[in-house]
């Protein structure tokens, strides 16, 4: 039985042109035992609406949530009108707004002389009303078409759910097409995609071929091309696409080959309307080739300003290095000069270079330059990373405010789109981006969009660790056009020149593994063992450090699945850092958590400040009334729920691109063949670069000197570096 709670709109909260609204709703009645409570008094509700009105009586069928901020809430999953049937009822539905022109008296004559039967015979019948005092031919055309017009919507709806569409999809696309729904359903269903967030080729595509178009139909196949291509950039990271490439993985798409006329007509039909773009013999996506192209621009144009003149700007350096008692080497200084200098500007270099003292001192100059106070200085400069982890760890460094890049340009999690944008600009004067390899091609250009065109930019980064997780490769390709001012740390600063960790750094990055750089010292350590005894040696490595903080111990894995995966690992060694005691237990999938377990957040929350990579601590498990965990990220409590119980998972071991942008003073890596295509060099270099103070390898000698030398899985089909070299044709 569905549960429901019947009564009145009363008032938005809030709501999205997506037809998605909070507000608040007056209970008359309810079959649903929670809400018995409630009857007589407004509560809020939330869902997808295609419109309400505080004349009409709803029935909303859904059931009682708790959200994790704003408290009981009821979730409407479907809803359903109540005609008025009284005829009070219908003479306040006639003078309600919906139609021009009628008052109390015409709507009270109308339902005098039609009773309870006015809307049935206004709907199917409305030359009666010609017969009633003081209503005109006008009053009749309106009521008639603003009647069909209300219940046509209802009508759209019960369609698209019949086709297939789930009610809140239904809401969502005739709140975006309104009356023209079904015609754009009929002529190409496949708009769908490119107009509506969350309209997925796959979801569309079931849905037409349940409707019965041709496998071969041309926008079918125009929209398969345009998924193709999306499909590869996020698998592979590349920016453009061959004709052949598009053209071999069509069949595995749409389940038949067509003909290559039929094919090639699909990609012109794709470019006339400015969807894709070709040079030559290869495709771009309309948004990835101007995107890449309003790169190269921005920072050309910046490399290209004129540096600003600081008087006495060595004296100033040296001031500071006297203030921080600290001698800057012949590169720091070159970047800190230049950074103040100039209106762009790279620095990159290997682990133990200083990148980050570059960065305090840069700060410190420009405040002191500027004459600005420290609360001024949040006014003008940004210090922006990719990831959550990343910007606290540079905020914790500098003892500056940093925030990620989504949460600097407002990401809405909703709209995925940002309010920091090319019509709504931020008034930052000067953005330091630190891990800015990790930085993808579209987000690089949505966060020169959401700044002025004069803004200074520092990007700070390691171009030898593992690239963006969406496509491109800005940095290297920045970097390695040598057309733009880089400049390059070699010399080494943090851990010494001593330091076993950053030699193996340093030898991964050269292709050549020296053992002798193992088990020298205690800061590096290299334990043999074949891939059976893999997690038994984890097991003993771990049982060893059982009381170490296990925020500053990371196990660092390349995959999740198999028996000496992620998931696995998280399995094994749960017990050890967080035996079973007095903590509350739950199962979610086939995954047991318990109280004090340490887990990593998988996506961005931006309302409860919570992102992809935050490390945290289950601190309660809550099953009565409601099944709740309660996570604490370095003070930011988060409450979760069965809804987004999949947005996190066990943490003790972690990807290595999870680990990106963080460090640990301690950090397990389990190397084995058995990874297999995982096994490659900035995958490595990435995982060994997290260790602060010691790291400990385990498992099989020949997979790291593998994994050293294989560069060939990681190369990107990207322009940018060829257009910063020969200009964009």
């Amino acid at each position: 039985m569905n549960t429901y709670i019947k009564g009145h709109y009363t008032k938005s909260i809030f709501q999205t042109t997506a037809g998605y609204h909070v507000g608040l709703f007056k209970i008359q009645e309810t079959n649903d035992k929670a809400m018995e409570e409630y009857i007589g008094r407004s509560f809020t509700f939330t869902g997808y609406f295609h419109e309400l009105n505080t004349i009409d009586t709803y029935l909303f069928y859904g059931n009682l949530v708790e959200h994790e901020k704003y408290g009981y809430q009821y979730q409407v999953n479907s809803y359903e009108r109540c005609k008025p049937e009284e005829k009070d009822s219908i003479v306040e539905f006639l003078t309600s707004g919906l139609f021009k022109g009628i008052g109390e008296k015409k709507a009270k004559n109308i339902v005098e002389v039609l009773g309870k039967d006015t809307l049935k015979i206004i709907l199917n019948q409305p030359d009666n009303l010609i017969l009633i005092p003081g209503i005109t031919k006008q009053n009749i055309d309106t009521l008639h078409k603003g009647l069909k017009d209300y219940e046509a919507s209802y009508e759209v709806i019960l369609q698209l759910t019949n086709i297939g569409f789930t009610t809140k999809d239904s809401m969502i696309i005739y709140n975006t097409y309104k009356s023209n729904t079904m015609k754009i359903i009929e002529e190409n269903i496949y708009k769908l995609i490119e107009d509506i967030k969350d309209m997925t080729f796959k979801k569309i595509d079931r849905i037409a071929q349940g409707k019965g178009i041709e496998k071969d139909n041309q926008k079918r196949v125009e929209a398969a091309i345009i998924y193709i291509m999306e499909e590869v950039s996020q698998t592979y990271g590349h920016c453009f696409y061959y004709e052949e490439e598009i053209e071999n993985y069509l069949p595995r798409v749409i389940g038949i080959k067509i003909d290559t006329s039929k094919y090639i007509e699909a990609l012109f039909e794709l470019e006339k309307n400015n969807k894709i773009v070709k040079k030559e013999n290869i495709y771009y996506l309309k948004a990835m080739y101007d995107a890449e192209c309003f790169i190269v621009k921005r920072f050309r144009m910046l490399n290209k300003e004129k540096n600003e003149e600081i008087k006495k700007l060595d004296n100033e350096i040296n001031n500071l290095e006297n203030l921080l008692q600290i001698t800057y080497n012949k590169d720091q200084l070159n970047a800190i000069k230049k950074s103040i200098e100039k209106k762009f500007l790279i620095i990159t270099g290997g682990p133990g270079t200083g990148k980050t003292t570059i960065i305090k001192a840069v700060l410190e100059l420009y405040r002191i330059i500027n004459k600005l106070s420290y609360e001024k200085m949040q006014d003008k400069v940004a210090l922006l990373a990719p990831t959550g982890r990343a910007a606290k760890r540079m905020s914790e460094a500098t003892l500056y405010p940093a925030c990620t890049i989504h949460r600097f340009l407002k990401w809405q999690k909703d709209t995925d789109r940002f309010q920091i944008n090319e019509y709504n600009k931020s008034k930052i004067e000067f953005l330091i981006i630190d891990e800015a390899s990790m930085i993808d091609t579209y987000l690089m250009n949505h966060l020169l969009k959401g700044i002025s065109a004069n803004c200074k930019i520092v990007l700070v980064g390691d171009d030898h660790q593992l690239p963006s997780v969406g496509p491109g490769q800005v940095l290297h390709d920045l970097i390695d056009s040598k057309k733009l001012e880089v400049i390059e740390l070699k010399e080494l600063y943090r851990q010494g020149k001593d330091s076993n960790i950053i030699t193996l750094a340093y030898d991964i990055r050269n292709k050549e593994i020296n053992e002798d750089v193992f088990n020298q010292e205690e800061d590096n350590t290299f334990i043999e063992c074949s891939p059976k005894d893999l997690i038994n040696e984890i097991k003993e490595i771990c049982t060893t450090y059982k009381d170490y903080n296990d925020k500053k111990i990371q196990i660092l894995a390349p995959m999740y699945k198999g028996i000496n995966g992620i998931d696995k690992i998280n399995e094994n060694v749960q017990d050890i850092f967080n035996p079973k005691k007095h903590q509350k237990e739950t199962k979610i999938g086939e995954t047991l958590f318990r109280e004090k377990d340490k887990v990593i957040q998988l996506t961005n929350m931006p309302d409860d400040n919570v992102f992809n990579g935050d490390i945290g601590t289950i601190q309660e498990i809550r099953t009565t009334p409601k099944k709740e965990i309660i996570i604490d990220f370095d003070g930011n409590i988060v409450k979760y729920t069965p809804s987004n119980f999949n947005n996190f998972r066990l943490a003790y071991s972690i990807s290595i691109h999870k680990s990106q942008g963080s460090e640990f003073d301690i950090v397990i890596i389990p190397i084995t063949k058995a990874y297999n295509k995982m096994l490659y060099q900035k995958l490595i270099y990435t995982a060994v670069t997290r260790a602060k103070n010691k790291l400990i390898l385990i498992g099989e000698m020949d997979a790291l000197k593998y994994s050293a030398k294989n560069i060939l899985d990681d190369t990107r089909r990207t322009t940018i570096k060829d257009y910063l070299i020969n200009g964009i044709n």
